[in-house]
């Protein structure tokens, strides 16, 4: 079992599950998540010879949680992941995997700071550059402006979405997770909705979960929300103007590291607005990218849904580095 320890980052302290000895690898989660996503993996990676970190982001679980919509910009979670990387393993640079927004989350550390992350892995997410635009701008001319749902439309208003969440956790990490796993059918997933409409009307509550998430497991994540609420996780999404300015310098820059990189062919997140293959539009922007593989079947929760599948494509390459 890994050992729990608060990291003092320099801005704010994040819990972190540690195991194992060696090289450092900081794993990240996305929403809404916690470092308990990487469970199966953290024993493997710990086993194969390096140290397993795996983060509570800020806003998450027993991390601390910033007040501001601005607190939760990218900046931030990149500082994160220095100040982690700066108090466990000084000197060395480490090894960056991340998951849902944790993708975007190390992708970017690594575009941004190379001297401190030697490798980068991600799942769901790939690297598809500094856009022309924030990322509102484009879901606002591709769903909102058609009178569209979409789930991160949804987000902005402060309150809207966590008056929702906040007072019932279970239901909504029950639908959420569900909806954008591989086992739920295809119209799972509100497409037909317009804007005016709210994430958690229509979506299924399945009886029986689908196996990857057991009944413990479940509980697990709806204590920690019941304890932090959903206002830091959904602030993340509030940051895309923040965040695209604070990209401009890095527009040019490509991610030179060795890097890794899987999805599913259900996961709604891999190819969110369509078009060509996201893994060959990342090669020219990430040109080390030296694992890249999309699994048959998978959905959304990568790690969790296909533990054994990941990790045997992720620990040779760890052992490549």
């Amino acid at each position: 079992m890994p050992d729990f320890q608060m990291i003092d980052t320099g801005d704010v302290k994040l819990r972190c599950a540690i195991q194992g000895s060696g090289p450092l690898v900081i794993m990240v989660h996305g929403f809404p998540e916690s470092w308990y996503s990487w469970r199966h993996q953290i024993g493997p990676v710990a086993e194969a010879g390096f140290t397993a970190c795996a983060i509570d982001v800020r806003g998450y679980g027993g991390s601390d949680k910033p007040a501001k919509i601005e607190d939760y910009g990218m900046d931030h979670m990149v500082s994160d992941l220095v100040g982690v990387a700066q108090a466990l393993q000084p000197g060395a640079p480490a090894i960056l995997l991340g998951h849902d927004w944790g993708a975007p989350i190390v992708w970017n550390s690594a575009l941004t700071r190379p001297d401190k992350f030697q490798a980068v892995g991600a799942l769901s997410v790939p690297y598809l550059g500094v856009a022309p635009m924030p990322f509102s701008a484009i879901f606002n001319e591709y769903f909102t402006k058609r009178n569209r749902f979409f789930y991160q439309a949804y987000f902005q208003p402060e309150g809207v979405a966590e008056a929702a969440f906040d007072p019932d956790p279970r239901n909504f990490l029950r639908k959420f997770y569900y909806a954008i796993s591989g086992d739920a059918p295809d119209n799972s997933w509100p497409v037909n909705k317009t804007a005016a409409d709210d994430l958690l009307t229509g979506l299924t509550d399945p009886d029986p979960f689908p196996a990857w998430l057991t009944p413990e497991d479940l509980d697990y994540y709806v204590a920690e929300f019941e304890g932090s609420g959903f206002r830091g996780p959904i602030n993340r999404y509030r940051n895309h103007e923040r965040d695209w300015a604070w990209q401009m310098p890095f527009k040019e820059t490509r991610i030179e590291q060795p890097a890794f990189f899987v999805a599913g062919t259900r996961d709604l997140a891999y190819n969110m607005l369509g078009g060509a293959d996201p893994i060959e539009r990342m090669r020219p922007l990430v040109p080390n990218l030296q694992v890249a593989e999309v699994l048959e079947g998978c959905g959304h929760w990568t790690q969790q849904e296909r533990p054994a599948e990941v990790t045997a494509l992720l620990i040779p390459w760890l052992q490549s580095l």
